[in-house]
């Protein structure tokens, strides 16, 4: 699947943009702070229905405006998709494909699979547990829609379920209806660790192979699934837990406790790993994430790469370009030096300054 072109009108700094894309290797190129990362984060919305940022749908209209929109045209397997997203300041998105508006943001997953690799994802490795979490999330949401549904429920429940431990307080009689709760926190639960744990053993392979590859075939790396409970062990543990919750008004075992670990040579590279084993296991995730979307669609994702080669020394520089020549990439950097000197084959190239788009760049 490719980004054909992305519109877009009254988005962050840009009033008004189109660009067309190359099915190959696109690179973004200028300054910091001139609107580079926005184009990457339409695209990114165009799939997933969220900012990578976190950000929420008002902030990413332009200053002094009440709506923006992003319009993008996917090729996939043939077929042409029209992705139009209307982002308002006081009201959900709408979302439309193909001219039919969407009753769910939901219903647009699965269209198009995006990958995105930022330097915050290098300290994915040495950063908190919920890093972790929101990695294995953002990728399942794409690939599985019974996932999205159960992860959204389970979010709801234990929302309610903190609420009524807190509520419990000041009304006792409140307790009455905790196992209401705590049977559907648990039904939706075991159904979320049980797809998370299929998705990391086959992502495991292959971040061994390509971890292996990258380490100059010097390390061997382990990824492995530590969910907080286990699924037969879940509404015992609930139960286990019962006075404590009460007393921090909060759930203490679930899937929203659980972590990846990442293993060479069996020492756990998340507290002892050097910087450098890091960043070589971080990179061999996401180049891992590409290849297991590519296995489970059939096709492949569009990668999105946000200043990530400054990141990377150019032994990692070079496995990354050399390893997406198949896939769409569209790469934003402060120059062009780095694929002048490697001789990376390059498609388009496009000059970013202050929200205007310039193709008429050549190297």
């Amino acid at each position: 699947m490719i980004i054909k072109s992305v519109e877009l009108l009254n988005f962050r700094n840009y009033r008004e943009l189109a660009i067309s894309f190359d099915k190959g290797t696109n690179i973004l190129f200028g300054d910091n702070a001139q609107g580079k990362t926005n184009i990457l984060e339409a695209a990114y919305m165009s799939g997933t229905t969220k900012s990578h940022k976190g950000s929420r749908d008002k902030e990413m209209i332009r200053f002094g405006e009440s709506e923006a929109h992003i319009r993008t045209i996917v090729e996939k397997q043939g077929k042409e998709y029209r992705i139009d997203m209307h982002l308002r300041q006081n009201r959900s998105k709408g979302i439309a494909v193909n001219k039919i508006p969407m009753k769910k943001a939901s219903e647009l997953f699965g269209i198009l699979n995006i990958v995105f690799f930022s330097p915050e994802d290098l300290n994915i490795i040495k950063n908190g547990p919920a890093e972790r979490r929101r990695f294995l999330d953002a990728e399942l949401c794409q690939l599985d829609k019974i996932y999205l549904s159960d992860l959204s429920d389970y979010n709801k429940i234990l929302n309610q379920r903190n609420k009524l431990l807190k509520d419990m307080i000041y009304r006792p009689e409140l307790a009455d209806t905790l196992p209401i709760w705590n049977q559907q926190l648990v039904e939706t639960g075991k159904r979320i660790v049980k797809r998370r744990r299929y998705f990391v053993q086959e992502l495991s392979e292959i971040v061994r192979d390509i971890h292996y590859r990258i380490s100059g075939e010097k390390e061997e790396m382990r990824l492995i699934y530590e969910p907080s409970v286990p699924e037969e062990l879940f509404e015992a543990e609930l139960e286990r837990f019962d006075g404590r919750d009460r007393k921090l008004c909060l759930t203490s075992v679930g899937p929203h406790r659980d972590d990846l670990l990442f293993s060479v040579r069996d020492v756990d590279i998340r507290k002892f790993g050097s910087q450098g084993q890091q960043r070589t296991a971080a990179l061999s995730l996401k180049l891992s994430e590409i290849e297991l979307v590519k296995k489970l669609i059939h096709d492949t994702p569009v990668l999105l790469l946000d200043d990530v080669l400054s990141e990377l020394d150019s032994g990692r520089q070079n496995y990354l370009l050399n390893n997406i020549y198949d896939t769409q990439t569209i790469i934003t950097c402060t120059g062009l030096d780095e694929f002048i000197k490697n001789r990376f084959t390059i498609n388009k190239v496009f000059r970013v300054v202050n929200g205007t788009v310039s193709e008429n760049v050549s190297l």
